[in-house]
């Protein structure tokens, strides 16, 4: 349990540091003095001031920030040519869209990583059965694991998808299968029936497919391989983000917690079971997974995130004149304590799900179903 603390806190503050480090970066670039870096939320628990800026730890350990002089109104101005509210609209437009560029590149580095690690994927040319799903369809016929799959109703097919496409749609359906290397005489038509999913509306047959094989690059072309499907898997979980996003967006329009959120205690108990496998691999995998999901989170117009604060800005850019900096300071405030209250919710409903199942791993179970 402690490593999977100290894990937890080191996962945290990678995150959180990234992020922070972008908005840090591009202040300092363009003249804006940063008077503190704070790692969690206020109150403070230390502080050190190196050069002009506070770096601090702070008690509530749910992300961080950077206070940046004149942020938020103009009172009292030290440094009015380096305040934030005195810079160009472009310059303001990037210190804030920093933290979630930060977030999303640190994602592509981590799924980077792994494709590295484990190879790139790469179509074969032809579909191959790789598992037979017990008490199937499938398992109920003479197809065999290793198979290769020729056709489907006869179309030839050469890429998982195209096999799914058809099977997809119910019935049964005719495959002509054999050896990755059968002439003729030995393929062998087999009819294989569908079974309805009720969890997810589809139908299968019961087969585990492939169509790719893992690639591994000459070593001077891994990290641009890598780099490359890191981002496709980056721009992958973007949009899977979104659309969960969306369900939550539903359902707390009904006065409901989806129970597809999940908070702090959530991402915990993942790295719990993640420290008890020792699974280095799927640590890196999941701070990828997290970071898009802040980055989609902070982009999003609520104030206290990057996005609201953008929001701002654009409305400044429309009518050519700033809002009150006294009124977007208090619509700001009012947003952060919605926020805090929406994670103590999400906690106290982990918290609940996890006394009710009885363990982490009874938990994670829930949280999958």
């Amino acid at each position: 349990m402690i490593w999977s603390i100290l894990t937890f806190l080191l996962v945290l503050s990678i995150l959180v540091i990234v992020h922070e480090l972008g908005h840090f970066m591009v202040a300092k670039w363009n003249g804006i003095w940063v008077e503190e870096f704070g790692f969690g939320l206020p109150p403070r628990v230390f502080g050190k001031k190196i050069g002009e800026t506070i770096y601090s730890i702070n008690a509530l350990p749910f992300g961080g920030f950077v206070r940046l002089h004149g942020e938020m109104n103009d009172d009292g101005l030290l440094k009015k040519n380096r305040a934030f509210l005195n810079k160009s609209l472009w310059v303001k437009t990037a210190v804030i869209t920093a933290g979630v560029i930060m977030n999303f590149l640190l994602a592509v580095v981590a799924f980077g990583i792994i494709y590295s690690h484990f190879g790139i994927p790469k179509e074969k040319g032809y579909v191959q059965i790789v598992n037979i799903v017990p008490d199937s369809a499938a398992a109920n016929t003479e197809v065999v694991v290793g198979q290769k799959i020729y056709s489907i109703d006869g179309k030839e097919v050469t890429k998982r998808d195209e096999v799914t496409a058809i099977s997809n749609k119910g019935g049964k359906h005719i495959l002509l299968v054999g050896a990755t290397d059968a002439g003729e005489k030995d393929k062998k038509k087999i009819t294989i029936d569908t079974r309805f999913n009720e969890k997810d509306g589809k139908w299968y047959m019961g087969l585990v497919l492939t169509s790719t094989e893992m690639y591994f690059p000459p070593v001077w072309k891994t990290p641009f391989y890598g780099a490359y499907y890191g981002i496709q898997e980056s721009l992958v979980w973007v949009k899977n983000v979104w659309g969960g996003l969306t369900g939550i967006a539903k359902d707390a329009g009904q006065g409901v917690i989806s129970k597809d959120l999940s908070g702090p205690v959530g991402i915990f108990a993942i790295i719990d079971q993640i420290v008890r496998t020792g699974d280095i691999w799927a640590l890196i995998n999941l701070i990828g997974i997290i970071s898009v999901n802040l980055a989609i989170l902070n982009i999003i117009p609520f104030p206290a995130l990057d996005g609201g604060r953008l929001l701002f800005i654009i409305i400044e850019a429309i009518f050519g004149k700033k809002v009150a900096p006294k009124f977007e300071a208090v619509i700001h405030s009012i947003g952060m304590a919605i926020l805090l209250l929406a994670i103590l919710a999400i906690t106290i409903k982990d918290i609940r799900g996890l006394i009710s199942a009885g363990s982490i791993s009874g938990f994670l179970d829930n949280m999958i179903k």
